[in-house]
Order: C-alpha cells, then structure tokens, then sequence
C-alpha cells in the first residue's frame, strides 16, 4: 500500500506521516530528503549547481539508501545534516533538474517495491506514485508555515527571513517544469493552519480505513 502526502513546507507534512507510520506500521519515506541530501553533497564538493551536466555527472556517482527513515549517502547517516541553511537555500534549483527528478524517482520507487510505505512530499500525489492507494494535500496558512519552521530551531534566519524565503521556493516549486507544487484531482485537501498534528492524523487515518 502507498499513502502519499504533498504540500508546501510547514504544513506538518513529515510530522503526520511519522506519526502515522506508526500508528499503522507504515515504512515513513521522506521524498524531500533524497534531494536535500544530493544538494549537500553537490554543495560539499564545490558543483556549480547551476550547472546541470555537471550536477547529473555527479548525482549519478552517488549512492542513495533509506534505513530505518534516514537517508544514506555514499553509506553515511547524513539526516541530521539534511535543514543546514545552505541545502534549504539550493535544494529547489537542485530538485528542478529534470534529469535529476527522473533520477531520483527511479531510486524511490525501487525502494518501495516490497514495502507497504508513507510518503511525503511536493509530487507524490502527481508524479511519483499516481497510483497510490490514498492521496492527501495538507495547506497551511503562510505565517503558520514559517512560523512552525521558525520553531522546528534548525535555522539560523529570523522569523521574517524564513517566511521570505518559503514564499521564494513555494513560487519555484509551483514553476517546475515537471514535479511541480500542486494538488491532484483525487487527493483530499486539509488545511492544518488551526488543527493540532493528532488531529490531522485522524483524519489522515479515518480515511485510510474508511
């Protein structure tokens, strides 16, 4: 089974899909980390990002592997790295290479093929896994995003300059040639701005066994 979750940053989605993950026993599948842990890597050793045959040169040389819900680069635990406010600055110029989208896809469904999995993220719902068995969209108010990002304490930016800069990759997501930021026809629309995480995991979950 495949329940996929998208939306824009600070809506709560890597939050809800932990929680329920576990509430269900679900493998959780953070899409967002797959990227994030290539644009550190393109970052660590100097790529011109904006250099895309040399960003594909390279991502192609990197090993990714998901355990226990942490992403492995080249065999290194790198999750605790992943919110740096370097990778958050770069990531979406990173995630809207074509090429590299394909490349990651590919990855991500191969993971999956045996699991009965969770996943969150900007495409899931559109892209990724089209045919999943559930699809959500999880919406919050633009002040409520920046502030539970602002909260989340991984940031070295004041209040105003994460919500400047959510609003700036919000618009590049919604602008990608493909994997873009939008809802899908079937998925169920849920604005979190004045709901509690439990709450929306009941929801989430209510749905899931209807």
């Amino acid at each position: 089974m495949v329940v996929a979750i998208d939306g824009p940053a600070g809506t709560g989605k890597s939050t809800v899909a932990k929680k329920v993950s576990e509430d269900l026993g679900l493998v959780f599948l953070n899409s967002g980390s797959f990227y994030r842990a290539l644009t550190l890597a393109l970052l660590d050793a100097g790529v011109d990002i904006d250099d895309t045959e040399s960003v594909m040169d390279f991502a192609k040389k990197q090993t990714l592997d998901y355990v226990d819900s942490h992403l492995i680069l080249n065999g290194v635990d790198v999750d605790d790295r992943l919110h740096q406010d370097r990778v958050d600055a770069n990531v979406s110029k990173v995630s809207s290479i074509v090429d590299l989208r394909h490349l990651v896809n590919d990855r991500m469904r191969e993971i999956v093929k045996s699991m009965s999995i969770i996943c969150e993220g900007r495409d899931m719902t559109t892209v990724v896994f089209p045919d999943a068995e559930h699809k959500f969209y999880l919406d919050a108010s633009i002040d409520v995003q920046a502030q539970r990002r602002f909260d989340q304490g991984v940031s070295g930016l004041s209040l105003e300059e994460i919500k400047a800069a959510i609003i700036k990759r919000d618009e590049m997501d919604r602008n990608k040639a493909e994997g873009s930021l939008k809802k899908a026809p079937d998925a169920l629309y849920i604005d979190t701005s004045d709901l509690t995480i439990s709450q929306v995991c009941a929801i989430i979950e209510q749905n899931i066994n209807a």
